[in-house]
């Protein structure tokens, strides 16, 4: 907007910082706005405006501000003008009626200037405060005019908050953030830099923006308190929590170097005057406190991944307990998503004892454990309101198969964390069973996991007791150890004694069950009559379907035998490590098996068609893990071992 059609009359004295105005009369008032000074004339300005009349017109009102040197010559101090010497001279050219452009980024200021100076309709028509107030409707018909505007308001936010600016801005810009029509935010350039869906620069590589997250990188250059009310305003509005958890996180890293990369902050693509200087040090304590606040309340919106730097993050910065709380709170409704390297956090207290922050993943593990609690107990009300019949019975089950595996994930994930910290010195027996017993039962389909962890932990803890040793050693059960995990346990001397019988009995007792099933199906085979001559004699295109049937069952039985002789292998050698037990421990059979808990009886093979009692009270063993210790003098029958 140009206004006046004189010339430029003013100018500067470099030596004395200055400005003159020569329009051929002497100078009758100097003001000054900082350490400038402004060699002006009385009328000009007192027309325009009712402050500066005052200030010049009558020195009595005020002598603190305006003072005179001589009979002809005016003196008055203007150090709190909003926008200050440049402002100054904008508006001393206007009174003039010199020509002055008014744009996006000193709209405000002129603005600010004028509503303290007091320059309303009253002094002239077409005052400065009508036609800044007129501007504003073209600057908030472009995003990238908008969004000047309200940087402008950074240096005098507070004579802008009470003129409504900022309010109108930030407004305005939730109102197109938005929206998606590309015609609303077309910038007043044709430069790239104005166009919000240009290709963008981030971390050194170049992408192109979409029509979901381009204003991400325009609204990151707010300051803090502008950004924030920015993303209230967009909620408000009921924009998608994605998106905004999307800005959020490109906020975080682009002012956090812990979150993004060092570079950041020298690469070169923030100018002097971004926001970017505000937050070091202690300051991004602050604004990671800001960011996690603003963070949405919805399920995974935000990668578990970012949450848990954010987190670590938090941690180094030492932030309130409040916002790690809450972080911890978001990562644990969504653990399953979490990977080993992201939570193995290392330990920040001044007086840590582990290398790794235990008690965070016991609390967000405790957290995840709520809301499957939670989740589990809201679908068995809604589906007893819903009055599930026997017809759904296929589709409950897909659905129960289908909740169990977040916790059959966090279980593996726990267990992996377990065998990684177990090697700590320092960490204490108690933590460790604590946050390996906080998984149930049923989510560990295999315990090898836990087995490993809790191998490794006596292995690196050698000083542990019998006592703390069978205590450690009831986290696992034996019946769910694969064949190569309980191989392994059957030769693991830092194991109790009583847990490896149990390996080697329930080991045992595995591989006759699976004896007995190979041989039961290859006999079944075997006894089923051939085909005879007699036999009517299929069409000729079924021929060959039948050969292959016949040959299919060939192979099965062949493999059948190959395995059985696998098996009986593996029972000899199980049978020959019993037998080492025994040698090298110096006890007795009938000493493993009451240390064991069961009866030992040897007899003859029943049989064919006939079953033994014992062979039905062979199916009552009880879950190893469960077993508890057997007063002497009594012998329960709960199993045999077979010689």
């Amino acid at each position: 907007m140009a206004l006046g059609p004189k010339s430029d009359i003013f100018h500067l004295d470099q030596n004395s910082k200055t400005w003159i105005c020569s329009s051929g009369l002497p100078s009758d008032v100097t003001i000054e706005v900082g350490d400038v000074s402004f060699q002006l004339h009385k009328f000009p300005l007192v027309s325009r405006s009712k402050m500066l009349e005052n200030l010049i017109g009558d020195s009595s009102d005020d002598e603190g501000k305006i003072t005179f040197e001589d009979e002809k010559r005016s003196f008055a101090k203007l150090h709190d003008l909003p926008g200050g010497p440049k402002i100054f001279l904008l508006i001393a050219k206007f009174c003039y009626g010199v020509k002055l452009e008014v744009n996006s980024t000193n709209v405000v200021p002129l603005r600010c200037a004028s509503e303290y100076l007091q320059m309303t309709e009253e002094y002239g028509e077409g005052n400065l405060i009508e036609h800044t107030e007129s501007y504003f409707n073209v600057v908030f018909d472009t995003w990238i005019d908008t969004l000047k505007a309200l940087e402008s308001c950074e240096e005098m936010v507070e004579y802008a908050e009470k003129l409504d600016i900022v309010s109108r801005c930030i407004e305005s810009l939730a109102l197109k953030a938005c929206t998606f029509d590309k015609d609303l935010f077309s910038g007043s350039g044709t430069e790239s830099k104005d166009n919000p869906f240009a290709t963008v620069i981030w971390n050194g590589i170049q992408t192109t923006s979409t029509n979901q997250d381009w204003w991400y990188d325009d609204v990151s250059k707010l300051s803090l308190h502008l950004y924030r009310r920015f993303i209230l305003a967009v909620e408000s509005r009921n924009l998608d929590q994605e998106r905004i958890a999307g800005s959020l996180m490109y906020y975080a890293k682009k002012y956090l170097p812990l979150l993004g990369r060092e570079s950041t902050f020298s690469s070169g693509n923030l100018s002097s005057s971004s926001s970017s200087s505000l937050y070091l040090n202690s300051d991004q304590k602050i604004l990671l406190e800001e960011i996690v606040d603003l963070l949405p309340s919805q399920k995974q919106v935000v990668p578990t991944k970012l949450l848990l730097r954010l987190l670590r993050t938090a941690m180094i910065l030492h932030c309130n307990p409040l916002c790690i709380g809450n972080l911890e709170r978001r990562i644990g409704m969504q653990l399953d998503q979490a990977s080993i390297e992201d939570i193995l956090i290392p330990n920040m207290g001044y007086s840590s004892e582990t290398l790794y922050e235990i008690d965070c993943v016991q609390r967000m593990l405790d957290h995840f454990m709520v809301a499957e609690q939670d989740q589990e107990e809201s679908e068995v009300t809604e589906s007893s309101f819903n009055g599930d019949n026997d017809d759904d019975d296929d589709d409950e089950l897909i659905g129960k198969s289908r909740s169990l595996a977040p916790m059959t994930m966090v279980a593996n994930l726990v267990d992996n964390y377990l065998a990684e910290v177990a090697s700590d010195v320092n960490l204490k027996l108690e933590k460790f069973q604590s946050l390996a017993a906080t998984i149930p039962d049923y989510a560990r389909p295999m315990d090898d996991g836990i087995y490993r962890a809790v191998d490794i932990y006596l292995k690196a803890h050698p000083w542990l007791t019998d006592l703390d040793r069978e205590l450690i050693i009831r986290l696992l059960d034996c019946q769910k150890l694969s064949l190569e995990a309980s191989t392994h346990a059957a030769q693991n001397e830092r194991l109790p004694l009583r847990f490896i019988v149990q390996v080697l009995f329930f080991e045992q007792l595995r591989l006759r069950t699976s004896v007995a099933g190979c041989l039961y199906v290859s006999d079944n085979y075997n006894s089923q009559p051939h085909l005879s001559s007699s036999m009517v004699l299929p069409e000729s295109g079924n021929v060959h379907l039948l050969t292959t049937r016949e040959n299919d069952r060939r192979l099965m039985a062949e493999d059948m035998r190959g395995r059985v002789s696998e098996l009986e292998k593996e029972c000899l050698t199980m049978k020959k490590e019993i037998n080492k037990l025994v040698k090298t421990k110096g006890v007795s059979w009938n000493s493993l098996c009451k240390i064991f808990g069961l009866g030992l009886r040897l007899k003859s093979k029943p049989r064919e068609g006939c079953t033994s009692s014992n062979d039905r009270d062979r199916k009552k063993v009880p879950p190893p893990s469960r077993i508890r210790d057997v007063p002497n003098g009594k012998n329960h029958e709960n199993g045999e071992l077979v010689d």
